[in-house]
């Protein structure tokens, strides 16, 4: 009912958010939403969520995105089974990370513990000219051929099969399999760059603006254009998130900012799950208890506003992967007064 309230009153419409050629992820998606054409701009998703950990690059360094992810032997298989380690806790995440970095770091190259199965490896001096694969990509496919574009970097892969075979003997690992939960039992470095330059949001665009958001790679586009990044307890990326508490912090930010961004995941990680009904759940929560919320409480801080509801990139669980193809937005502008058109439902058949 909110999403639609905003299409009924509002405008509703497609928009492209990822340029043709490019990966359909949200470090693309959201920096062209933001107004920095990524064709120009990007670098890789590594240095993006390094910056959101306040981590330093020099111009040789390069930074990998890195999942603790599971893989399983099918046959002579091996085959991306989770790219999350079945969203395996942070504080295991942690002890997991130490444990490789205390084996096998070195003074060139380590990883940077984040959020459950996200986190950043750095290579000092290293190489950005690899081709990497997301490992959402290869849910339920052989991940050989993506393993072999390590072998243009030995140092790398070494780093990489010490990590595996640290992690293989983990007691946390061995715990998870006797619970049947998906063992984190390797990393997968992937999205590497060096750091963007990104000209501050308030300067290109005259506003001043904020971000909300769980996961590294929005914090990090925000830390880059220097956008205030607001955290908000409990906020995790996933079904459980605080929902609430991020339409408070908004409201809050918004007596001081111009412009507000609530990032929400939860969506977008039950589609790679390839959950129809947890999809559902994910997008009536994000209706009910972000814009329903939102609409009840902006106006106790102003009666002019602008809502805009958009996807970053679709994610449709028949492929439980990214897609490149446009996605459906609504906005709604409190100064126009509109009337209701008809009753139209915000959804892509409609946009």
């Amino acid at each position: 009912p909110g999403m639609d309230f905003i299409a009924s009153y509002g405008e509703i419409g497609i928009c492209q958010t990822v340029p043709p050629g490019m990966h359909p992820g949200s470090d693309v998606a959201i920096m062209g939403l933001l107004g920095y054409p990524p064709e120009e701009k990007y670098t890789g998703r590594g240095p993006i969520e390094a910056a959101s950990r306040g981590i330093t690059l020099r111009p040789e360094d390069v930074a990998y995105r890195c999942n603790l992810v599971t893989l399983k032997f099918e046959g002579k298989d091996l085959i991306m089974e989770d790219y999350s380690a079945g969203h395996i806790s942070t504080e295991e995440a942690i002890e997991l990370i130490e444990s490789i970095n205390r084996n096998a770091a070195t003074d060139k190259i380590e990883i940077i513990p984040g959020v459950s199965y996200r986190h950043i490896l750095i290579w000092r001096g290293g190489s950005g000219g690899l081709h990497t694969y997301p490992p959402h990509d290869l849910l339920g496919k052989s991940i050989w051929f993506a393993f072999q574009s390590y072998d243009e970097e030995p140092y790398l892969k070494e780093f990489i099969i010490k990590a595996i075979e640290i992690l293989e003997k983990h007691p946390i690992n061995q715990k998870r399999k006797m619970e049947n939960k998906p063992p984190a039992n390797a990393i997968w470095p992937w999205g590497q760059g060096r750091t963007p330059e990104l000209e501050p949001f308030e300067e290109k665009w005259q506003l001043k603006g904020a971000v909300i958001s769980a996961v590294d790679l929005i914090k990090g586009l925000a830390t880059l254009a220097k956008m205030k990044v607001i955290e908000v307890p409990g906020a995790t990326g996933y079904l459980d998130t605080n929902y609430e508490g991020k339409v408070d912090a908004a409201i809050e930010a918004l007596k001081e900012h111009d412009f507000v961004l609530i990032h929400v995941e939860a969506p977008d990680e039950v589609s790679h799950e390839g959950s129809l009904e947890l999809k559902i759940k994910a997008i009536s929560e994000f209706d009910r208890r972000v814009v329903r919320y939102l609409l009840e409480k902006v106006v106790e801080v102003t009666d002019k506003y602008r809502i805009l509801v958009c996807c970053d990139h679709l994610t449709p669980i028949s492929i439980r992967t990214h897609s490149t193809k446009h996605v459906p937005f609504a906005i709604f502008d409190s100064t126009r007064h509109q009337e209701k058109k008809k009753d139209i439902k915000f959804c892509e058949k409609t946009a």
